[in-house]
């Protein structure tokens, strides 16, 4: 028996342990590759369901029927080997084509496959996991990059307080120890570290030193040239791996080198001013873009401002040959790099795919909405205005998630999209089945308001972004919670911000209730919950939690922003307001056995859901 159909045969007996071991399996048959096996075999794509408890993902096959159920909280692609990374209570794992745990879900993440290896994180930090769900590392580090060419760079923190950095190999071995200052991946059986005295050096997978270089900043070598500086006051140029300078130093930035030429930038005021460049340095396209995408070795996409007074805000790309050639207009606003002769852009508010001569492929379909489309086993996966859905390639469309979310035989909440312009979209919920239709009109009003739904006109460029969503934090009896959350990002700035609210509903009476309701009637309430938040926030900066502003907090509010949950009630802060930026919204869980004296256990609020 050739060893490649022993593999294939040895992969399904693994992946499907109830498989007979005597025979072929019936659905591989003895010319598939390895490869092939495995992708027969998982034909089954991530696809969400909107549920009580939130968005969940389960795996539908070619036709959009669900093979596996929707349990999980985030489902990636089945991957080359057969496995699919879920998650499910906010830990990670690995499920097979069948749905069976390879890997249980205990970690916070998993990254996925390469070369028969995944990196992945636990409380202790990062670690090496092989197909089987063997941790082959014997100690978790600060940092594991994903292998290439059976290398691994880690890091870890030394005594003395540096953060140095080694490779490791595919069992998990430091095969090169803590050495470096940095270190880049293996490529063509080389890699560029650097050294202590902050210069680089080029090595092979045994450490060996091929050459040094007297330079304090390079970006690793691509086709044989790097982008280095002299000092991190001069501009960019080029050396190859004997350190011979090739392109004199002109650059503000220089990109790796693929398909024999490089994207290079020169600033002029606020302006970025890119070009293309060759192997020579001869200027192919002349340096006057607001951006340039590399898309494949002989295409690239040319970016001019969207607002020239406003560089940062973005560019409209045309599609043009490696040199120059323009083969679309200026009418792309995003541009994905070319597969199979295909690219996903987005033309305003739609989705498609263009061709290498930059026009729409025929033949396959326009989706309405922005992101992007990619071709998997025969169908097109859509990840288009944050949602995903599948379509074959005539357009016909196999899956998209539900937009009713039934909470019992009479209330549903309906997902409404909102999207008026290509950088302004909002998904927000409105109530359906309760009894007073006037109240229920005005619920609807009050969520479309909370979730910011407003005039927003549809030609104009915006100088932000601005995403929203909701979901279903809790509901139990009559109370419905509900999440509005959102994102808003200027362009140009250095991030967005982020904002959260929480609705308390009664379906029944239609009473929507603040923090103070919860309470008996003259409960010092706030006294009683700061009190309980001070000693949190000093416990947590007892364990090493450093976030917090000295001396910021001053208590919580009357009107305090706050939801509840089965067993505790939780309050939280505002980005900034207590704590750093990455701290996120501060959030403290009360359990109600500990504030249960001061709660109107006979109010509305306590036996909507009690």
């Amino acid at each position: 028996m050739m060893r490649e159909e022993q593999n294939s045969i040895d992969f399904v007996r693994h992946f499907l342990p109830n498989t007979s071991s005597s025979a072929t399996p019936r659905v591989i048959r003895k010319d598939l590759s390895l490869d092939e096996a495995r992708k027969k075999l998982c034909r089954l794509f991530p696809a969400s369901i909107q549920t009580v408890e939130g968005m969940k993902w389960g795996f539908i096959n070619q036709l959009g029927t669900l093979r596996l159920p929707a349990k999980y909280d985030r489902a990636d692609d089945f991957q080359e080997n057969g496995l699919a990374i879920v998650t499910r209570n906010d830990k990670t794992g690995l499920i097979n084509c069948s749905g069976r745990y390879v890997v249980e879900p205990i970690y916070e993440s998993v990254l996925p496959f390469t070369e028969g290896r995944a990196v992945v994180i636990d409380r202790e930090g990062f670690k090496v996991l092989d197909e089987q769900g063997t941790i082959l590392t014997v100690k978790a580090y600060n940092f594991i990059a994903p292998f290439e060419e059976g290398r691994a760079v880690f890091s870890n923190q030394t005594t003395d307080g540096q953060y140095l950095y080694g490779y490791l190999d595919r069992s998990g071995r430091e095969v090169l120890p803590l050495q470096y200052q940095y270190a880049n991946d293996f490529k063509d059986g080389t890699a560029l570290v650097r050294l202590a005295d902050q210069n680089h050096a080029l090595i092979d997978k045994e450490g060996t030193i091929i050459n040094t270089y007297p330079y304090p900043i390079m970006s690793g070598f691509s086709e044989g040239l790097s982008p280095f500086r002299k000092s991190f006051d001069d501009p960019y140029g080029y050396i190859n791996e004997k350190g011979d300078i090739v392109i004199q130093p002109q650059f503000s930035t220089a990109q790796l080198f693929h398909g024999g030429t490089a994207v290079v930038n020169v600033i002029d005021g606020i302006s970025n001013r890119y070009g293309l460049i060759d192997k020579e340095g001869n200027i192919i396209i002349s340096a006057q873009y607001n951006d340039i995408l590399q898309l494949e070795a002989d295409r690239v996409a040319l970016g001019k401002a969207i607002d020239t007074d406003k560089p940062y805000m973005g560019s409209v790309y045309a599609i043009a040959t490696s040199d120059g050639e323009l083969l679309s207009d200026f009418q792309y606003h995003t541009v994905s790099l070319f597969k199979d002769g295909l690219s996903s852009v987005t033309q305003d508010q739609y989705t498609f795919f263009i061709d290498r001569t930059g026009k729409r492929a025929k033949n396959y379909p326009v989706v309405q909405g922005t992101g992007t489309l990619s071709l998997e086993n025969g169908i097109i996966k859509a990840f288009v205005d944050q949602r995903v859905m599948y379509y074959d390639r005539s357009g016909k469309l196999i899956w998209k998630p539900n937009t009713i979310i039934p909470l019992n035989g009479a209330y549903k909440v309906r997902e409404v999209k909102f999207s008026p312009n290509k950088d302004y979209l909002v998904y927000y919920p409105q109530i359906e089945g309760m009894k007073n239709k006037v109240r229920q009109e005005e619920i609807n009003r009050l969520l479309s308001e909370k979730s910011n739904i407003k005039d927003i006109p549809s030609d104009v460029q915006l100088d932000y972004t601005y995403t929203g969503d909701f979901s279903i934090e809790f509901y139990k009896k009559n109370l419905l919670v509900l999440k509005l959350s959102a994102y808003e990002y200027p362009f140009g700035a250095a991030h967005g911000m982020p904002s959260q609210e929480f609705v308390h509903i009664n379906l029944e009476t239609g009473d929507i209730y603040e923090l103070k309701d919860l309470f008996t009637p003259g409960a010092d309430y706030v006294a009683a919950l700061s009190d309980i938040v001070e000693n949190q926030i000093d416990q947590e900066q007892k364990e090493g939690f450093s976030y917090f502003f000295p001396g910021a907090y001053q208590g919580i509010k009357p009107d305090q922003p706050f939801y509840i949950t089965e067993g505790a009630l939780v309050v939280y802060f505002l980005p900034y307001e207590i704590a750093a930026f990455a701290a996120g919204f501060p959030t403290f869980q009360i359990p109600y056995v500990d504030i249960i004296n001061i709660i109107n256990v006979e109010g509305s609020f306590w036996q909507s859901f009690n």
